[in-house]
């Protein structure tokens, strides 16, 4: 199995970081008005938190308070596991069935992760993006989480909430399952053999 992080185990939200710095009112301004999204992919990618930083103050200096706002708060942003897919990490680690992340999530605030929710040292590793300096869907990074599985990419299970890097990791040959819900999972997962 290979689980990505954000929003499959822990719920994530950025704006309840901007939010913890500056109010909801500013929190809803700056994702209506900025692409955080790109922001942010950049870092998830290996960009150093400083030169993101630096970037808002040259370029975009209206954003600049709401973009340390999340980096001073991101452990508000992890609003807390999903009990349901975190549930299903359990069981399949019970069973003996080997288990890796892959996330894209910034080298420099990926420690807040383990260091809060304890099941993630029941993956036998953790993929990050930020610190091998590749996000998905750039296919490199799914070839390293079959490295460390020690697996062939067709005998994977991917699971993410955004098709698009479904998508990249079926091109690949995993086989891919968009996450909606843990109950859904749930069943798909049993329907591919998995003991859950």
């Amino acid at each position: 199995m290979v689980w990505d992080l954000g929003n499959v185990l822990i719920d994530w939200d950025p704006r309840a970081a901007v939010a913890a710095g500056l109010g909801d009112a500013e929190a809803r301004r700056f994702f209506d008005g900025f692409d955080f999204g790109a922001w942010n992919h950049a870092c998830d990618a290996g960009r150093p938190w400083s030169e993101a930083l630096a970037l808002l103050d040259r370029d975009h200096p209206e954003w600049a308070a709401h973009g340390r706002a999340y980096f001073d708060n991101f452990g508000a942003s992890m609003v807390g596991e999903h009990p349901g897919t975190v549930a299903l990490v359990r069981e399949l680690h019970a069973a003996g069935v080997p288990q890796v992340g892959l996330t894209n999530f910034s080298a420099e605030l990926y420690p807040h992760a383990p260091a809060r929710f304890d099941f993630l040292a029941l993956l036998e590793d953790v993929v990050v993006s930020g610190v091998e300096g590749v996000a998905k869907p750039d296919p490199a990074i799914y070839r390293m989480a079959a490295e460390r599985c020690g697996l062939p990419l067709a005998a994977l299970v991917f699971v993410d909430d955004k098709a698009g890097n479904v998508t990249a990791a079926e091109a690949l040959g995993m086989r891919g399952l968009v996450f909606t819900d843990a109950d859904r999972l749930r069943l798909d997962l049993r329907a591919l053999g998995l003991p859950v």
